[in-house]
Formats: C-alpha cells, sequence, structure tokens
C-alpha cells in the first residue's frame, strides 16, 4: 500500500479592487483532502465529499488533475488513487474554491511521488496551466499576499507581499452564484485611457495601506475602474450591500475575486462583525440565506501532513 497523506489548504480572495488577475490573498477557510490509497479501476474517485466539497464534481475534477501534473512533473507512476475531501470554501463565490483544489491536488501529486517540500514556484507555474489564471493558487499554495504576475511561456513572477497583521476581513457570500466565466463575459473588450491609467496607481496605495495597515490608504486604493463595476451589476443586492459596509466603517468593501462574495476590510475585529452584519442584511434583501464570516488573513500557505504510522509533516 502506498503511504497516506493530507493536505490542509486555505481559501483565498482575489482582485481587492485594482488588483486583477495576479492579486491574492490566503484567508483562513479551510480546504482538507486526504490521499487513502490506490483505487480499483482506471481512474481516480472519491471515497468521501463533506461540507462544500460534496458539490464538487466527480469526474473530471481539478484535484485530481492538479494531482497527475504533479505525478507526471516530478517523474512518478501514474496510478489511480482514492480521495477524501471536506471544505468550508463555498462553490462559484469568489473564494479561491478551484485554486484551493489545484493546490491540494498539486501537493499530494507531489508527495506521492516522493517530493514532500517541493517547489512551491514550480507548482504555482503549474496551477497557472490548469487553472488559467495565477491568483487563487499562487496564494493557496504560498500563504499571505501574493502577486502572481506571468511573463510569458508558462514563467510566473511571484511577489509575496508583507500584510498588516491588525488587519480583519469581513467576508459574506450569497445564496446567488456567479461563475468565472459570466463574470468575465461582462467584462469589455476596450476600457478608456484613463481609466487603465488609474488602477495602477490605486493599486500602489492599496499595497502600501495593507503593508502598513494604514485606514486612508486601504480606502483610496481599493478603488478599481477594470472590473468592479460590471461584476457588482451581477450581484443581486450587491451595490446595496457595499454602500451599507462603508457606512459601517470598513476601510474599503469590494468583490471577493469574480463574486458573488463580497469582502471588506478593518483593524478592529468588533467593526469588522458590524460590517460582516451590514454586508449581509443588505444582501439578505434579495437572497433567502447569506453566510457571514469575520476572517484573518493565512500568512503560511497549504501543508502536507503525512498520515501513516510515523507522522510527520512539511
Amino acid at each position: 500500500m502506498p503511504p497516506t497523506w493530507m493536505v490542509h489548504a486555505p481559501a483565498s480572495t482575489s482582485n481587492l479592487g485594482p488588483g486583477f488577475d495576479f492579486l491574492g490573498l490566503a484567508l483562513d477557510l479551510d480546504l482538507e483532502v486526504e490521499l487513502l490509497g490506490f483505487a480499483e479501476g482506471p481512474g481516480h474517485r472519491f471515497e468521501r465529499l463533506d461540507g462544500t466539497a460534496s458539490e464538487w464534481p466527480s469526474e473530471e475534477n481539478l484535484l485530481f488533475s492538479a494531482f497527475d501534473a504533479a505525478v507526471e512533473f516530478h517523474g512518478g507512476e501514474r496510478r489511480a488513487f482514492r480521495f477524501a475531501a471536506t471544505s468550508e470554501i463555498p462553490l462559484c463565490r469568489g473564494l479561491g474554491s478551484s485554486g484551493a483544489a489545484v493546490a491540494a491536488g498539486l501537493l499530494l501529486g507531489s508527495a506521492i511521488s516522493g517530493s514532500t517540500d517541493p517547489d512551491r514556484h514550480a507548482l504555482a507555474e503549474l496551477g497557472l496551466v490548469i487553472e488559467g489564471h495565477p491568483d487563487n493558487s499562487t496564494a493557496t499554495l504560498l500563504g499571505g499576499c501574493t502577486l502572481a504576475v506571468p511573463v510569458g511561456s508558462g514563467d510566473l513572477r511571484i511577489v509575496s507581499h508583507p500584510l498588516s497583521e491588525r488587519l480583519v476581513f469581513s467576508v459574506v457570500w450569497p445564496e446567488a452564484t456567479l461563475s468565472t466565466e459570466r463574470a468575465r463575459e461582462v467584462l469589455p473588450a476596450a476600457v478608456p485611457f484613463a481609466a487603465a491609467v488609474e488602477n495602477p496607481r490605486r493599486l500602489a496605495l492599496l499595497l502600501e495601506g495593507l503593508r502598513r495597515g494604514d485606514a486612508e490608504l486601504v480606502r483610496l486604493g481599493g478603488e478599481d475602474r477594470l472590473h468592479f463595476a460590471h461584476r457588482l451589476a451581477l450581484i443581486p443586492g450587491g451595490a446595496a450591500a457595499i454602500a451599507a459596509a462603508r457606512e459601517a466603517g470598513a476601510w474599503m468593501a469590494t468583490i471577493s475575486g469574480s463574486g458573488s462574495a463580497l469582502i471588506a476590510v478593518h483593524d478592529d475585529e468588533r467593526i469588522a462583525g458590524e460590517v460582516a452584519d451590514a454586508l449581509a442584511d443588505a444582501l439578505l434583501v434579495e437572497n433567502a440565506w447569506v453566510e457571514r464570516r469575520v476572517l484573518r488573513a493565512r500568512p503560511d500557505g497549504a501543508r502536507v501532513v503525512y498520515t501513516g504510522a510515523d507522522s510527520a509533516s512539511s
């Protein structure tokens, strides 16, 4: 029998306004995936899916694709395996459920191939190929705030950006889902020159504000001219919720990833709770239910743990 492994992979938000398609931030919602052993037949299968993982497709799953890609990358033997997964990360809400599945698959495929401490930069490049964008899977693999920029031919440049430890994130997601494909469909093919110029200016302020924990810089830096307004219109109650969050004291409030989740920033946990309530109450006007969380950034990325008799982790 092969060794068995478990991966704990955090959720992630992306964009945070002007950081479109390259800024990611790991958050403390978890996906846990365990590799249980060989499977009978030609393909991988899930032995158990709990939490939001119960909504995953059982075939053509991104976790399986990432696992196989990592095995091939490390020169391991291609075999069918059994997996179990439990997730807190909602699907189609812009909180990196796909990125977490990709990261978990990459780490498990590496571990079963004998690489328990793989080059995570190389894995992030594999994640870019699998998912098509690098922000979520890179943040999940490395933790913290990451800037992941494709530079051609599959190469990826990654900068880990410092975050103030004081920051707290109010995160809510409604009943309504929003697929990445639908969120991309509404984006314009061209934008005014002034909008293209303004976004990098705002991003500079946002990054420094996140580093310092500076309310004014975060507020100014969170404004986006490329995607925010187009996608907000797809989220029932979204505009009212963003306004309510700002009224409740949020430094910034914006769409998490491509939506439908919304995220706000503060440095006081009590106020962050009030902001989460304000977001949720506004969304409930047009949604049957809403989940709310007050989360911290996850400074460390996904971790893989050997679950055999001689328990060790890396």
